[in-house]
């Protein structure tokens, strides 16, 4: 009689190993060996991405060591782990208390307080307003410095980010209101988190919220309803609601809201911008309802609020009826950080596929050595280059406009291009990465699920596509001549192709003058013709040939695989993902 012997199910393999450090730099616990003797892979998002560091080549000493620290933690275990409670645990309103007082709370997990802690040390929240000693070496690339810091972290958790880019953003505003801003500013350029829920000048440090969207409205602001009535010394009450208003228990908002009954003698009236503190100072509720959270598809992390305004206080940002032009730079700061958000996601999710197509064989043979894998691969690559290269391109911009009528140009009109674009691609991208690991990216175990539920907002919020589009033809109808140098640079850095990018980009314009619905394509071809102009300026040449070749010009693609045998896709791969 014969006895079979058990086959042992414990025993997996063909299995990739997952891509954490055991320990962040600072930890005594840092791994680099394992129980065999093995070296252990030390992974890091900074190193280990070569046009990021082709992006910062002129960075400091200090700042490129910081970022390589934040590279390394990115990556770790224990932050990804920190990412991926804040969204399982998500937040909870608290409306009242035990005893039955209003309270209008939000609770969150204690994962994104450590985030949020984390992120305000190293400046996300400031960086770019700051005149200390310290912020020397950013002197001069301040935008560029926080939008790398910005990139990186986007690859761990994206929703902790989001009051982190309303409170940057708001002292633009503030900055309108010079006795505001001194009032504000030195509590909001600390690089301290307070969560205590106190009074704003009782707290170290504080975060900005905004209120803009109302329900009958959405993207059309001119048509709020919440009122905001004169009540003497500069004060206004605040009475009706916001739909969305997202990091509710931030210190104060940004809120625009109808201005009636001004002061004696002044007449003027309208949309105006108002900052609304959550709490008074002697600590109780300032009129502030929170309705409910939004149950959203994905950046669960980040509590979205529906907020009634009863007599709230606040006192008036910039002119009375001017809400939406004090706001404006506000929405533009964000614009930048949400394109460059997306570009850290899928240069997080691509990194995934890659990952896994080194490790994992099939038949035999590794993924990565797999024809048409290859050619998937190096087709994604190549959106994450550009999306990568076009969106920290944006912040150069941001950094010189003020001294530079080129960079001023490309800042005014690439900022909704490159916003449309980036955060357009990075689902897609994202899914496509997803079914490279197959079941293994579907499941929420991995960052893969997370990463794609996250993408789709990058679009929708501060301005969905059609208003991207629709403020470019703003642009081309009030100040043709900001394309002008636009067009220029582009010809200039495309060379020998720039004479026909030029042409078609300039035909596309004439076009969109006379038809506003053909504004996507003219947005559309801006921004890859940008994004092959930004590879070129960094001397990624062959990336950008086989970008232009592919995008510009090309054959019609709805899906990635489309780039042919003339380009050697595994060489633009391990080109812009080294082996690990």
């Amino acid at each position: 009689m014969s006895v079979n012997t058990p086959v042992d199910v414990s025993e997996v393999t063909n299995q990739v190993p997952q891509r954490t450090n055991y320990a962040p730099d600072s930890s005594p616990y840092s791994v680099t060996k394992n129980l065999n003797g093995q070296a252990v892979p030390q992974y890091n998002a900074y190193l280990s991405d070569p046009l990021l560091l082709q992006c910062a080549t002129r960075f400091p000493e200090t700042l490129q060591k910081e970022l390589e620290q934040t590279g390394r933690f990115v990556l770790s275990a224990d932050a990804q782990e920190m990412a991926r409670l804040a969204n399982s645990e998500v937040p909870r309103l608290q409306t009242y208390d035990r005893l039955g007082n209003r309270i209008d709370q939000v609770e969150y997990h204690p994962a994104y307080h450590a985030l949020m802690r984390r992120s305000v040390a190293h400046g996300l929240h400031s960086s770019i307003w700051e005149n200390s000693p310290q912020q020397s070496p950013e002197s001069g690339r301040r935008h560029q410095a926080r939008a790398t810091r910005f990139y990186l972290t986007a690859q761990l958790e994206c929703g902790h980010l989001c009051p982190l880019t309303m409170t940057s953003a708001s002292l633009a505003v503030l900055m309108t209101s010079p006795a505001l801003y001194d009032e504000w500013s030195p509590r909001i350029l600390t690089r301290k988190y307070d969560a205590s829920n106190k009074p704003p000048v009782k707290k170290a440090g504080l975060t900005i919220g905004m209120g803009m969207t109302e329900k009958q409205g959405g993207t059309d602001v001119r048509a709020n309803t919440t009122r905001a009535d004169h009540a003497g010394n500069g004060v206004y009450r605040l009475n009706g609601h916001k739909w969305f208003m997202s990091a509710p228990m931030s210190d104060a908002f940004m809120v625009l809201a109808q201005a009636n009954g001004q002061a004696a003698g002044d007449n003027k009236s309208g949309l105006s911008c108002f900052l609304v503190p959550r709490l008074l100072s002697d600590g109780s509720g300032n009129g502030f309802r929170l309705q409910r959270l939004k149950d959203k598809l994905g950046n669960r992390s980040n509590a979205s609020s529906e907020v009634q305004f009863e007599n709230a206080l606040g006192q008036m940002v910039g002119e009375p009826g001017q809400g939406v032009k004090t706001i404006i730079d506000m929405v533009t700061l964000t614009r930048l950080d949400c394109a460059v958000a997306s570009a850290g996601l899928m240069r997080a999710g691509m990194s995934e596929a890659v990952h896994h197509a080194r490790h994992r064989s099939v038949g035999g043979v590794p993924l990565i050595n797999q024809p048409l894998m290859q050619r998937v691969l190096a087709d994604m690559s190549l959106d994450v280059a550009a999306a990568t290269a076009l969106s920290l391109r944006l912040a150069r911009a941001f950094d010189l406009a003020a001294n530079d009528r080129m960079e001023a140009a490309f800042a005014r009109v690439m900022t909704p291009v490159v916003k449309y674009w980036v955060a357009k691609i990075a689902p897609s991208l994202l899914y496509e990465a997803m079914e490279c690991l197959g079941g293994n990216g579907y499941v929420e175990e991995g960052p893969l699920a997370r990463l794609y539920r996250e993408a789709p907002v990058n679009a929708i919020w501060e301005g969905s596509g059609n208003v991207m589009a629709l403020d470019i033809v703003r642009v081309l109808h009030r100040a043709p001549r900001l394309f002008d140098d636009v067009l220029e640079w582009i010809g200039t850095q495309l060379g020998r192709r720039g004479q026909g990018t030029v042409a078609v980009l300039r035909a596309a314009m004439q076009v969109t003058m006379t038809d506003e619905g053909a504004a996507r394509m003219l947005t559309e071809q801006m921004a890859l013709a940008a994004s092959a102009a930004c590879l070129k300026e960094l001397g990624a040449d062959h990336i950008a040939d086989a970008f232009i070749e592919t995008r510009l010009g090309g054959q019609w693609r709805t899906t990635y695989g489309m780039i042919d045998a003339r380009h050697d896709a595994l060489g633009i791969i391990n080109a812009l993902y080294p082996q690990e």
